[in-house]
């Protein structure tokens, strides 16, 4: 059981690994009732601007249908496709509020979680299916709040049916004493004011509803502490095999860097705890630089490389010691050491001139180097 967090420990905002998981199964925020807002109120939208031309398509629907003779009408080869040419026509009359909805329904959702599509959400969970699982959703804070929005909506779509009863009840009783057509444009605007009104109560409830959606989408991907160090851990990887691949690249950089020893001009050392190789290009570089270095088991390792290389080894132990902690390799020296490095040099390059008879024995400088 303790390794299984409970509810309560989960006081840690979600990662963004968590988040992309959870939209990756379609587990986002959603309001119902800001799309049936948005629907209504596009849909009260369409229904004001095409209402007329719906309201007259409908009238020469009705004429154009009820106009069919009997003997044509008796025939079923006749009467199925003027059903159909029918059903096609008035489809095509309630287009502009079909497309509304539609719109908003697409819409609505993407304003809280912006576009997602996931198959896993649309796959089969028998777990909803437990009758035990629904009681515990019905009696859990959650049902509490649904409840509570449900006794709210019902008032409030009550109070706005009492609102436009009183306000239009002259209107309606009115209609009864008017022509057809006037009695028809008169319903259609009292639809439609109705509708909006319904439209505005229920963008009311939404705003309500809209942050209690994000406040418990985001209580229900809380994490606790082990939760997130596991995710890291998965993540980066275990410490155990970051130490490996970290030794694994100490090992690699250390092969390249004994295969530049060979290329140095001289390795000074301290004379066994350090060991510095440097090599000056004087059309590349602007000074020496350290293109190998080490302590102890490294340093004797150069030392002998350089020696089964026959690269000269020079004794400094200060200027080793500083050219050690001061320099990366592939780093110029800084010009701090430029006297002194220059001092070995000159004295390697003359002692290999007079190695070739080229030139008297060079004495050996004495180095100075503030540590």
């Amino acid at each position: 059981m303790a390794d299984q967090p409970d509810q309560e420990e989960r006081t840690e905002r979600a990662t963004p690994k968590r988040l992309e998981e959870a939209r990756r199964k379609g587990e986002v925020p959603r309001s119902r009732d800001l799309n049936a807002a948005a629907v209504t109120l596009f849909s009260c939208v369409a229904l004001s601007m095409c209402g007329e031309r719906m309201v007259s398509g409908f009238a020469n629907l009705m004429r154009s249908s009820l106009s069919l003779k009997f003997a044509p009408g008796m025939d079923i080869e006749t009467m199925l496709p003027a059903l159909g040419d029918a059903a096609f026509a008035g489809f095509m009359v309630v287009m502009p509020v079909l497309a509304a909805g539609f719109l908003a329904a697409v819409l609505a959702p993407m304003t809280l979680s912006g576009w997602n599509f996931s198959t896993e959400a649309l796959a089969p969970k028998f777990s909803r299916l437990n009758p035990l699982a629904g009681l515990q959703r019905m009696v859990s804070a959650n049902g509490l709040i649904e409840l509570c929005k449900s006794i709210l909506k019902f008032v409030l779509v009550a109070a706005i049916a009492i609102k436009v009863l009183r306000k239009d009840a002259a209107d309606l009783l009115s209609m009864g004493n008017n022509t057809l057509s006037s009695s028809i444009q008169t319903a259609g605007h009292l639809c439609v004011n109705a509708l909006l009104m319904l439209a505005c109560g229920m963008l009311l409830i939404a705003a309500i509803d809209v942050p209690i959606q994000l406040w418990q989408h985001a209580k229900q991907l809380r994490m606790s502490r082990e939760e997130i160090k596991k995710e890291m851990k998965e993540s980066d990887g275990s410490p155990e095999v970051k130490g490996k691949i970290r030794r694994m690249q100490q090992d690699l950089a250390r092969k390249r860097m004994m295969a530049d020893v060979p290329k140095a001009d001289v390795i000074i050392t301290n004379p066994t705890h350090f060991a510095v190789a440097l090599r000056y290009d004087d059309q590349r570089n602007r000074a020496p630089i350290v293109i190998a270095k080490g302590t102890d088991l490294v340093a004797a390792r150069i030392r002998e490389i350089a020696t089964e290389n026959k690269v000269p080894i020079f004794e400094a132990p200060p200027l080793a010691r500083v050219l050690y902690r001061s320099v990366d390799i592939g780093q110029e020296i800084p010009a701090s050491l430029y006297t002194a490095v220059a001092q070995v040099l000159t004295y390697i390059f003359q002692l290999r001139a007079f190695n070739k008879g080229q030139s008297i024995r060079p004495e050996r400088p004495v180095i100075e180097v503030q540590e």
